[in-house]
């Protein structure tokens, strides 16, 4: 198995791919450096939003982007903001797109 990238050093990357996409991104909670999960939101600026955090698959050890939460805003919001008081070494990046686009589903970030 090839040697997993530090949260940090990942983030990093992530932000440039969407900034060179021309999607809006702030890091609203910083986590962890080397070993903090990361949820990325993404807010359609219609009053909806969809979060996705990475999970690992128990049978493949495949690891996957999975939708956490999808609704009005500030329902995910609330989620994210409970999710940050379990855990706060947890990493949340939010963009803002009306096509809803993450980049999650590309080589290098998908996996």
């Amino acid at each position: 198995m090839p040697p997993r990238l530090t949260s940090g050093l990942w983030v990093s990357a992530y932000l440039t791919r969407l900034r060179l996409a021309d999607i809006a991104v702030y890091v609203t909670a910083k986590g962890d450096a080397t070993a903090g999960a990361v949820v990325v939101k993404v807010a359609t600026l219609d009053g909806q939003a969809q979060a996705f955090e990475r999970r690992s698959d128990l049978m493949t050890g495949a690891r996957q982007w999975m939708l956490l939460a999808e609704g009005p805003e500030t329902e995910v919001d609330s989620i994210l903001s409970r999710a940050r008081g379990h855990d706060p070494d947890l990493w949340v990046i939010e963009l803002e797109d009306r096509a809803g686009r993450t980049l999650l589903d590309q080589d290098g970030l998908s996996d």
